[in-house]
């Protein structure tokens, strides 16, 4: 069935192509045919038929959920500056500098609290 096709004309290549396609269209739905006998068959081996199985979803899978940068509600301010009194520090986590210079000059660290 060998064709050259360099020969044949635009309107039989377009016949042609056509052809392919059904034949191809012909051949999956044999394909799918088998499938699904052999499908049952398998199924039946184990008691089922392929409704009891279809019907069967898989469980969806838990989204994950976005990891917060700060967990839980803001501290409040335990320290401020005496000289600026819109610098607050929570008593957590580093030293702000105000504090520090404060420190070193000989402040009460209490005396700073709020």
């Amino acid at each position: 069935m060998e064709k050259d096709l360099k020969s044949m004309s635009r309107k039989d290549l377009e016949k042609l192509l056509s052809d392919v396609r059904k034949a191809l269209q012909a051949a999956q739905t044999r394909e799918r045919r088998s499938a699904r006998k052999a499908a049952e068959k398998a199924a039946a081996e184990y008691g089922f038929s392929l409704n009891d199985l279809s019907d069967d979803k898989p469980e969806p899978k838990k989204a994950k959920k976005p990891r917060k940068v700060a967990a839980g509600p803001k501290s409040k301010p335990q320290f401020a500056n005496p000289e600026n009194s819109s610098q607050t520090w929570t008593g957590k986590g580093r030293q702000p500098n105000w504090f520090r210079a404060q420190v070193e000059n000989g402040a009460d660290p209490e005396s700073m609290r709020v």
